[in-house]
């Protein structure tokens, strides 16, 4: 069952990158800390004019700075979630439904679930485990 973790919303805020360029992001907030989403990557990600989105940390020091990228993010195969994986943090999935409800203003936010870890199928491990053979060689 997945649980909720956080939530994403679009503020309006712009935050500087690297390069010195100004970009409208979309604020993720997932299990405590804060990323952001360039709006304009992620528009054509959920459009399906862009297959990946980077997710970088979002930084406030007099401005907002966006820092090293920390993830990725895609639609679902069935093309009704945006799925995105956090490097240290997992995997998490949002409805692509309430995520444009929010980027367009009809809703304050969107809920992130947490895509609960699949435990490794005990037919697999048990399979590995008994089916090895010793393979002698001659050098």
């Amino acid at each position: 069952m997945m649980q909720k973790a956080g939530y994403i919303q679009r503020t309006g805020c712009r935050a500087i990158d690297s390069e010195g360029r100004l970009h409208e992001v979309v604020e993720l907030h997932v299990m405590g800390a804060r990323y952001a989403i360039r709006l304009g990557d992620l528009s054509r990600g959920i459009s399906g004019r862009q297959v990946v989105v980077q997710v970088e940390i979002l930084a406030h020091e007099w401005n907002y700075y966006l820092g090293t990228i920390c993830g990725l993010a895609q639609v679902s195969g069935s093309g009704k979630a945006l799925n995105i994986e956090l490097f240290e943090a997992g995997n998490f999935t949002v409805s692509l439904l309430a995520l444009r409800s929010a980027i367009y203003g009809r809703e304050r936010h969107a809920t992130i679930a947490r895509i609960p870890e699949q435990p490794a199928s005990a037919v697999w491990k048990e399979r590995r485990i008994t089916s090895q053979q010793q393979i002698s060689a001659l050098v």
